[in-house]
């Protein structure tokens, strides 16, 4: 089958495996492609090719999510996923932005949409209206270097750019994590996250479809429930963010000591465990290896490249690090003297790779300045390397703090005062200053049923850090500012000092 859809081409294997379980329903590989082919067909409408047209979709994760993702490739046309969290602002500024001419939407999302609809510059089809059988027509040949996909970043800076990525850049960026965290046939995982971000499609949904393992989809985030679906003993794999494994611990810890060890034992067995798309904090990692015998394994990637970065499968995974090269993905760190050729020297993550996207859509001067003369996309993102494995410094404009002539790392500091026994969760910031540039300020949240005295805080963090990296200013909130993939937005919580 000449095609540049490796998913579908390996779905062909093994038609008769369960693939998706989603609304309490299994769904097959056959079903799968069946499904995705009469959604190519409906697209089309008497085209050969929809020959790269954008098509946005606003659906729930799930079944019809994954074969309308495959429809849409399978017809020629670039997926452009949008996230059913976002507002209708963010909404209508991707479908504006990518120019897409088809918008498909999930029935219970018609009303909030339809501001959008009215406006009548795109062909609205409801999901259901694509899933009707009709004969079925010849499909366009897809080589590997189409577009096939656009994921908008968070836009945390200035607007959200899109990030287009080709059959060939998602091929490779699912074949180096199948790799090296071992993916096989019999592989079960739960998928918690949203689907508009590389995390939940190629890590999990696409990494588990390209193996014939089963992906399993849970809408909507809730402990209890998915500590439940732990104890069923069907799954053996787990992927997520920071704050969900926060939230699952928070579970665990207000269980009666009979239900903990019932918890702990059904996830011991799992095979392998992620945490991704936030810097881990330390006490977090420690805490979910007592309760389940397994130390998380931190990987490194960004919308732009996929996983570049991980922990291995099998060796050392060393806490607050993010490890080491994936197979086929060159890294290197890059400050104003140069190549860094030594370890414990802070540099710019650089990557060049088949991983790496194509360009910002319809944004040739951005897509050129991210990249160095010599092709090595320029992450912004400040590390070192120590011991053969690299660590996260933090983002260059948002947690690498220039205070007095210093280059703090907020990340470093936020490792330290969780820590704290009083203390639940904190960020750390720059503020702009006349004297200093910036000053470090730090964000606290408080456990519960615990006070916490600022002078007792500094106090405490002189004994563990250089006195220049203590924070001179303090708030305090009942929760960080987080996107819904769990990551606090430092920029926002910046207005709050």
């Amino acid at each position: 089958m000449r095609t540049g859809i490796r998913l579908i081409k390996n779905a062909n294997k093994w038609p008769d495996r369960k693939a998706i379980i989603s609304n309490n329903k299994s769904y097959t590989y056959q079903n799968l492609l069946n499904s995705s082919e009469i959604v190519a067909t409906h697209l089309l409408r008497e085209k050969h090719d929809l020959a790269e047209t954008r098509v946005c979709f606003l659906v729930t994760p799930g079944f019809e999510y994954t074969a309308l993702q495959w429809g849409i490739w399978r017809a020629g046309g670039i997926a452009v996923p949008l996230c059913v969290q976002h507002p209708l602002p963010s909404l209508e500024y991707v479908i504006n932005n990518s120019r897409s001419e088809i918008l498909i939407v999930d029935e219970n999302y018609i009303e909030s949409i339809d501001p959008i609809i009215k406006q009548k510059k795109v062909i609205v089809y409801k999901t259901s209206e694509l899933f009707v059988k009709k004969t079925l027509a010849s499909l366009p040949i897809i080589e590997e270097n189409r577009r096939a996909l656009i994921l908008y970043t968070s836009g945390t800076t200035s607007q959200p750019k899109g990030v287009v990525t080709t059959h060939a850049n998602i091929n490779f960026q699912i074949e180096t994590l199948v790799t090296a965290w071992r993916w096989q046939p019999n592989d079960h995982i739960v998928n918690v996250l949203p689907l508009h971000h590389v995390h939940g499609i190629i890590n999990i949904m696409s990494c588990a479809l390209n193996v014939g393992a089963c992906c399993q989809f849970v809408t909507k985030f809730d402990a209890g429930k998915l500590w439940n679906l732990f104890t069923m003993g069907k799954i053996n794999l787990f992927m997520a963010v920071p704050t969900i494994y926060f939230k699952l611990i928070d579970y665990w810890v207000n269980a009666s000591a009979e239900k903990q060890s019932q918890l702990s034992d059904a996830i011991s067995s799992f095979r392998l465990m992620v945490s991704g798309s936030a810097a881990l904090p330390v006490p977090v990692l420690e805490k979910w290896r007592q309760i389940s015998g397994h130390t998380l394994l931190e990987r490194y990637g960004m919308t732009e490249i996929g996983m570049a970065i991980s922990n291995p499968f099998e060796g050392e995974r060393r806490p607050g690090h993010i490890g080491q090269a994936l197979p086929g993905v060159n890294i290197r760190l890059w400050n104003e003297d140069g190549i860094v050729e030594d370890e414990n020297i802070a540099g710019e993550i650089q990557i060049k790779g088949p991983n790496v996207f194509l360009e910002y859509w319809e944004k040739p001067e951005a897509t050129k300045q991210s990249f160095t003369n010599d092709g090595w996309f320029k992450s912004g993102d400040i590390a070192l390397l120590s011991n053969g494995y690299y660590k996260i410094l933090g983002r260059d404009s948002v947690d690498i703090i220039k205070s007095g002539g210093y280059k703090i790392s907020a990340l470093e500091i936020e490792d330290v005062i969780r820590k704290h026994p009083s203390i639940n969760d904190c960020a750390v910031v720059g503020i702009p200053n006349d004297e200093w540039g910036e000053i470090v300020s730090a964000c606290l949240v408080i456990a519960k049923n615990k006070k916490v005295d600022i002078e007792e805080i500094n106090s405490w963090l002189k004994k563990q850090i250089a006195p220049y990296k203590l924070p001179r200013k303090y708030i305090f909130l009942k929760e960080l500012p987080r996107n819904v993939l769990g990551k606090v937005t430092k920029n926002k919580l910046k207005n709050q000092f």
